[in-house]
C-alpha cells in the first residue's frame, strides 16, 4: 500500500493470506540465506549480554532519561530486556506495562511477579472488547491490520514516559517458534523440494488463512496461490537446512514487514523513542549465525537457548516458563464477545465487497456459522479492519474517534 488511500491488490491479497506486506518500507535490514550460514562455534553468553548492555546504554545515554516503560508479556524476552536494564542502571525508574484480555489467558500475574523481581511498577491494562479503539489503531498506522496490542501499550507508555522498550525480535532472532518448528520437521524431510517446503511452511501458520482462501477474494484482488508461492520460494531454495529456511523465512515475513512497520508507526504518532536490544543489528547479525542446536532443543522442543541461558546468568530463568509467552487475545472468545456482532455489522453491505475486492458468497457463507474455526474467525476479523481502513480512508464515512463497543 503506497499510501493512505491506494490500493494495491498484492497488497490486500498478502495482509489477508500472510499477514504482513512485503511492499511496506521497514527499518530493518532484509536478510538473505547467506546472512543464516552458521558459524561452527559455541555462542558466547558474554558477548550476547555484552552488546544487548551496550545497546542498552547507548539509547538511555541519548535520551537522557530517568524513566522509561518496558512492554512485559512475561516471557523469555521481555524479562530479559527487563533484568538487563535494571542491572546496568539501577537508579532509573521503570514503569511495566502488560495488557489482561478479557476471556483470554492472563499472564499478568507471572508479569507482576517478574516487575516485582527487578523494582517496576506494574500498570496491567485490561481489555474488555480488544478492537474498541481499532478504527484509531488503524488510523494511525494506515494499514488494515486488526492485532494492534501495541496501540494499547504505545498509548499508556505516552503517559508514564517518552521512552518505550521490548524484547522484539526475540523469537525470529533466537528461533522461539517452537510450535511451528515441531510440525515443519514432521511435515517434511530431506528429500522435500522448495515447493514442498514452502506448503509445508505455510500450513504450519494455519491461524493465517483457510483450506478455501482463493475463493475469499473478488475479481479486483488477484490472487494466485501461484504468485504466493513464488513469494517464498527464494527461503526455501538455498543450501541451508530445512530449519534454517524457516528462520529465513521467519524474519523476512511478519517481523520486516507486519511488526516492525506496524509498531514504528505506532510510536512515531505518540511521539516515543523505543528500546529494542534485540533488533540491534549486531545482535542480529550474531544471532542469525549461532548453530540452530544451540538455539533450538529439538528434543524438548524448546527455543531461545542462548537467553535462557543469559537469563540462567542473571538469576531470572526461574521466573518463566518453557512455553512461549507473548501478548496474545482468545480470538473465539472475542468472537463470541464481540467479533461477531461487529462484522455482523460492518460486513452486512461492506464497501470492499460492492469495489469487488472481497466475496460476498464467502462472507455470508460463514459469518453466522456455528462454533467458527479460528481460522475463519481470524479472516473475518482481518476483513472487518479492511472493512474500517476502505471506511476510513476511501469512503471517509467514519471517524478515527469512532469506538467499537
Amino acid at each position: 500500500m503506497e499510501s493512505n488511500s491506494t490500493l494495491n491488490p498484492n497488497s490486500i491479497v498478502n495482509i489477508l493470506t500472510l499477514r504482513y506486506d512485503p511492499s511496506l518500507p521497514t527499518q530493518l535490514s532484509k536478510k538473505t540465506w547467506k546472512d543464516f550460514q552458521s558459524l561452527d562455534i559455541v555462542p558466547d553468553i558474554d558477548y550476547i549480554e555484552n552488546l544487548l548492555q551496550e545497546n542498552i546504554l547507548k539509547k538511555l545515554n541519548s535520551v537522557n532519561t530517568k524513566k522509561l516503560c518496558i512492554a512485559l508479556s512475561g516471557g523469555v524476552d521481555s524479562t530479559l530486556v527487563l533484568s538487563l536494564i535494571r542491572k546496568y542502571n539501577p537508579d532509573i525508574e521503570i514503569d511495566a506495562i502488560s495488557i489482561r484480555f478479557a476471556n483470554s489467558v492472563d499472564e499478568t500475574t507471572s508479569a507482576s511477579k517478574i516487575a516485582e523481581t527487578f523494582e517496576a511498577n506494574h500498570h496491567i491494562i485490561s481489555l474488555e472488547n480488544y478492537l474498541s479503539e481499532l478504527p484509531k489503531a488503524i488510523s494511525l498506522i494506515k494499514l488494515p491490520f486488526w492485532d494492534l496490542h501495541w496501540y494499547y501499550v504505545a498509548k499508556k507508555a505516552k503517559s508514564l514516559s517518552n521512552i518505550l522498550a521490548s524484547g522484539d525480535g526475540g523469537d525470529e532472532i533466537f528461533s522461539g517458534y517452537t510450535f511451528r518448528y515441531k510440525k515443519f520437521l514432521s511435515i517434511t524431510n530431506s528429500d522435500s523440494t522448495p515447493l514442498d517446503k514452502v506448503k509445508a511452511y505455510l500450513s504450519c501458520h494455519e491461524r493465517d488463512r483457510v483450506p478455501d482462501q482463493k475463493f475469499l477474494f473478488g475479481e479486483r484482488a488477484t490472487f494466485s496461490w501461484d504468485s504466493v508461492y513464488k513469494s517464498l520460494l527464494p527461503y526455501f531454495d538455498n543450501p541451508l537446512s530445512r530449519l534454517e529456511q524457516v528462520f529465513v523465512a521467519d524474519y523476512n515475513g511478519k517481523l520486516m514487514y507486519n511488526f516492525n512497520p506496524i509498531n514504528s508507526r505506532i510510536v512515531k504518532h505518540f511521539n516515543i523513542e523505543v528500546l529494542a536490544p534485540l533488533l540491534n543489528e549486531n545482535i542480529i547479525s550474531y544471532g542469525l549465525q549461532i548453530l540452530t542446536k544451540f538455539k533450538y532443543d529439538t528434543t524438548n522442543n524448546v527455543g531461545k537457548l542462548p537467553l535462557r541461558k543469559l537469563l540462567e546468568k542473571n538469576n531470572a530463568n526461574s521466573l518463566i516458563s518453557k512455553e512461549k509467552l507473548g501478548f496474545n487475545v482468545n480470538t473465539i472468545n472475542l468472537w463470541k464477545s464481540h467479533g461477531h456482532k461487529l462484522c455482523k455489522e460492518f460486513l452486512e453491505n461492506p464497501r470492499i465487497v460492492q469495489e469487488g475486492w472481497i466475496n460476498n458468497d464467502w462472507i455470508q457463507k460463514y459469518i453466522d456459522k456455528p462454533d467458527l474455526d479460528v481460522k475463519y474467525v481470524n479472516k473475518f476479523l482481518g476483513l472487518l479492519a479492511f472493512e474500517i481502513w476502505y471506511r476510513l480512508f476511501i469512503t471517509k464515512e467514519i471517524s478515527s474517534d469512532d469506538k467499537l463497543d
